[in-house]
């Protein structure tokens, strides 16, 4: 088993700022002692294969050189092999577009985590585990369901050259299509199904999503809980007068928001929806999501 980090940079994140800055980070890592392997990618979804294989040969501390995408790819990789066969250690160099789970933690970036790693400091950290129609995925920041993620979703088709303010241009845009859904759900094997219409479901392991939004105020991600949000329906101008809340937290005190904490929420979609996963916009028919207890090692 190796003891070197196993880095993977994505060139592409940040709109290619990765690609510029990561060598002189990986240069300073060195300089501090850091023992590092790199790798980088040249296309989606190829970081979930390198860090897939690496793990099979061997390699324990990973770093992901990038966004929010690279971490999840990564987790990816990782799980659920790594549920079996050895907790992973994973380290952030925040050199993306949004970078929101390091953000419950610091937020001063590259620094943060250089003095990390050069310290061995590391917390244990949990990870969810969505079961959907199709098979599994595993993620350290939030699944959305609803208004962030359709936002997501035409973020990325119309807006994403424009890194988070391009999110803000996607809120606009959707405000004119606004629509409100029923995501069926219970918590904990509640008897009763909430089959009401929404604005937004969301369950969260950490607090932020797009940068800065801090969607999950109470989420804790070593508290072996799902932080679970839901905004009933509101009307485009309520929603833009109170959107700017969504970045103090404060918007969970009103009275259309609740919340509770979970260990486990069991779906009931008739078919697939948007679903926005640590910034990635996919289709699914979700099943559930449940809470896997300090399973990770983060590097903060």
């Amino acid at each position: 088993m190796t003891d070197h980090f196993y880095a993977i940079i994505n060139p592409a994140a940040g709109g290619g700022r990765c690609g510029k800055l990561a060598p002189a980070a990986i240069d300073r890592l060195r300089q501090n002692g850091v023992g590092v392997e790199v790798v980088r990618t040249s296309q989606s979804g190829e970081a979930t294969r390198l860090a897939r294989d690496a793990y099979t040969r061997g390699f324990r501390k990973f770093l992901a050189v990038g966004g929010d995408g690279t971490a999840f790819e990564i987790i990816n990789g990782l799980f659920p092999e790594a549920l079996s066969g050895g907790r992973p250690v994973l380290g952030f160099l925040p050199l993306g577009t949004g970078n929101s789970f390091l953000r419950d933690f610091t937020t001063r970036g590259v620094e943060h985590t250089i003095e990390a790693l050069r310290d061995g400091a590391r917390r244990p950290c949990d990870v969810i585990r969505l079961r959907h129609s199709d098979g599994e995925i595993y993620f350290m920041n939030l699944l959305s369901l609803g208004f962030p993620a359709d936002v997501g979703a035409l973020t990325n088709r119309r807006f994403k050259r424009w890194g988070e303010f391009g999110y803000i241009l996607g809120v606009l845009a959707q405000l004119v299509r606004l629509h409100h859904s029923a995501f069926a759900h219970r918590l904990d094997g509640g008897i009763e199904w909430d089959r009401r219409e929404c604005l937004f479901l969301t369950f969260s392991n950490s607090k932020f999503t797009g940068g800065k939004m801090m969607i999950a105020p109470r989420a804790d991600a070593t508290d072996a809980k799902i932080e679970y949000v839901r905004w009933s329906p509101i009307g485009r101008l309520r929603l833009l007068w109170l959107f700017p809340r969504l970045f103090s937290g404060t918007h969970i005190e009103h009275r259309l928001a609740s919340r509770a904490a979970a260990e486990r929420v069991e779906l009931d979609l008739a078919g697939p929806v948007n679903a926005m996963i640590d910034g990635e916009i996919l289709t699914l028919r979700c099943r559930s999501v449940e809470i896997l207890p300090a399973v990770l090692d983060a590097v903060v």
